[in-house]
């Protein structure tokens, strides 16, 4: 086979074999195809797709490409997972895992970083000290069956060659192909060797997928694939046009998850998504009937204590300080209200720039190998519907450089826009996909 016919017949939305996609993968990955020719059919496929059996087989070809997990000694429960396509103030995979590991699974999260204006549940777990985000496969597995649950990052034995082509993807601005992302994302959960899959698709002016027609689009692709590739899976479609719980930074977010976790009140639409996703896996998986009962075990396991008895064993099996959790809290140099120049109520959120306000105070990245400041973010972050004025800020800055302040104020500003009338509530889990 040569690659440059397998560009030219993507390229001519000729449908591409099995065969001819294994041989490009891992060609790829033994570095005898090019990344110029790998750019090159990128690109072929962000302008011409692939349809759902070419995306199958991708996805396939990429899983196979590194180490698939096994978990044969552990058939005495389902293995399960969640992923979610990136949101601002996204901190359920740090309740959602502990959860299900006390209500009966075992759940293997392979987790990401932070990408754009979106925060990575690697990174908010980076910010306890000790804790092992790039931990060995190994460690990993000893984790999973001994807890119930793990959280670590994609190691380079798994699925290489997503990393290579992403990287490839990322400078050659073919990163929003649907088949590309589905591949991308279901290489590294299938290779985790899931059972039971529940995708979170984000959409509104704060995921990747603004517009409800290309979340539909990619929620149908994830689903049709995993569930071809044998991983029962469905979809949700939640609302991301504002921030998702009451923090947006690092630590400000494991302690919002750890409040959670103790039973907390929580924010409302936080609960609402977690309990529907963890309902989902449970259901899927038969360990519940129905909803009502897989909400009776997840709330069971908040009430005794048991999901984050769970979280601090899986963090203190990550390398974690038991006693610095034990009263964990985010502390930076600098925490200031931010007030609105108008009273009135909350009715409109641009969420993608409350995401950007965490990068400038260095919360995120904005070069691969950058280090960032885990206190900063925002906290008592407001929601639509809110009534704010003179004495109601929109929220407090966290900050280690003051000199920012003023800054990410105004942008924080120009981002919620204040109304007369109270707006009406638009609903958190829009649509389910299977």
């Amino acid at each position: 086979m040569l690659p440059q016919e397998i560009i030219r017949k993507t390229r001519n939305r000729e449908q591409l074999t099995a065969e001819e996609i294994n041989f490009f993968i891992q060609g790829l990955v033994e570095g005898k195809i090019a990344d110029i020719q790998a750019a090159s059919f990128t690109m072929a496929v962000f302008l011409n797709g692939l349809n759902n059996e070419e995306t199958l087989a991708l996805t396939l070809a990429m899983r196979d490409s590194g180490t698939k997990l096994t978990w044969s000694e552990l058939s005495d429960k389902p293995i399960v997972d969640k992923h979610s396509t990136g949101g601002v103030g996204d901190k359920i995979s740090l309740m959602l895992a502990p959860m299900l590991a006390a209500c009966g699974t075992y759940v293997p999260m392979i987790a990401g970083r932070g990408l754009g204006h979106t925060g990575g549940t690697l990174d908010k777990l980076d910010s306890i000290s000790g804790y092992q985000t790039a931990a060995d496969i190994k460690k990993f597995q000893q984790t999973v069956k001994k807890v119930g649950c793990a959280i670590m990052g994609q190691t380079k034995d798994l699925a290489p060659a997503d990393k290579k082509l992403y990287a490839i993807r990322d400078v050659c601005a073919t990163v929003e192909s649907i088949p590309l992302i589905t591949a991308s994302i279901l290489s590294k959960k299938l290779a985790a060797g899931l059972q039971y899959l529940v995708m979170d698709i984000k959409c509104g002016n704060g995921a990747f997928m603004e517009n409800m027609k290309r979340a539909t689009e990619l929620a149908h692709s994830i689903a049709n694939v995993a569930n071809g590739a044998g991983t029962k899976t469905t979809a949700l479609l939640t609302d991301m046009n504002s921030v998702l719980g009451t923090t947006v930074g690092n630590a400000l977010e494991v302690e919002e998850a750890l409040n959670y976790l103790k039973g907390k009140t929580p924010d409302k639409r936080l609960d609402e998504v977690t309990m529907a996703l963890c309902s989902e896996l449970l259901i899927n998986s038969g360990m519940a009937k129905n909803s009502e009962e897989a909400e009776k075990m997840l709330r069971k396991s908040i009430e005794t204590g048991s999901a984050y008895e769970k979280f601090i064993q899986m963090a203190v099996g990550l390398g974690a300080d038991a006693k610095l959790l034990e009263n964990f809290a985010s502390h930076a140099s600098y925490v200031e209200p931010i007030y609105s120049t108008a009273s009135g109520y909350v009715s409109e959120i641009d969420t993608r720039k409350v995401g950007l306000g965490v990068i400038l105070l260095g919360g995120g990245r904005t070069t691969p190998e950058q280090k960032i400041n885990y206190t900063t973010g925002f906290t008592s972050f407001c929601q639509i519907g809110d009534k704010v004025d003179e004495k109601t800020p929109l929220c407090y800055v966290h900050a280690e450089d003051k000199s920012v302040i003023s800054e990410v104020s105004t942008l924080i500003r120009e981002a919620v826009k204040i109304s007369e009338n109270k707006p009406e509530t638009a609903p958190t889990i829009i649509r389910k996909i299977a």
